[in-house]
């Protein structure tokens, strides 16, 4: 278990390593906190409240739609999902609003961890990176591609 930990660990760090750059500044971080779901054998679909805190310590709530589509098979307890959020400029209030597309990858056997990266928001600009692996309990594994609406 440990193993597959910091293996999605390092991934998250070099996803993060490799495209925060591209994305400009950091502006703050969101946090995502999701109820028990269930995923069958094509995707799933949960949804999460959500806290924006600015690098200024300004919060903004959300209310969010995960959808994942890819093998994604068994039950998680409630999760929480931690993103640096990089503009190219400072945020205005709900910028964070919008559509966001990228990558996600998750396994459960008890306690399980997970990676999501994410582009979208205003024009395309905004790019949510992880700042740890998503934190999980319960039996299940999935992969594939990720959709988060904000609103």
């Amino acid at each position: 278990m440990n193993k597959l930990v910091t293996l999605f660990s390092g991934a998250a760090i070099a996803l993060g390593m490799t495209t925060a750059a591209d994305a400009g500044v950091r502006a703050g971080v969101l946090r995502c906190f999701t109820a028990p779901s269930q995923g069958v054998f094509v995707g799933s679909s949960q949804e999460a409240r959500c806290v924006f805190t600015s690098a200024y310590g300004h919060r903004e709530n959300y209310v969010a739609k995960i959808d994942r589509l890819g093998p994604d098979v068994g039950i998680r307890d409630k999760a929480v999902l931690v993103w640096a959020v990089y503009a190219p400029t400072s945020l205005r209030r709900h910028a964070l609003r919008g559509d966001y597309v990228g990558a996600s990858a998750d396994v459960s056997v008890g306690i399980g961890a997970g990676a999501n990266v994410l582009v979208g928001g205003s024009s395309r600009t905004v790019s949510l990176q992880p700042v740890s692996v998503k934190a999980q309990t319960g039996l299940a594994i999935g992969a594939g591609a990720a959709r988060l609406q904000l609103r």
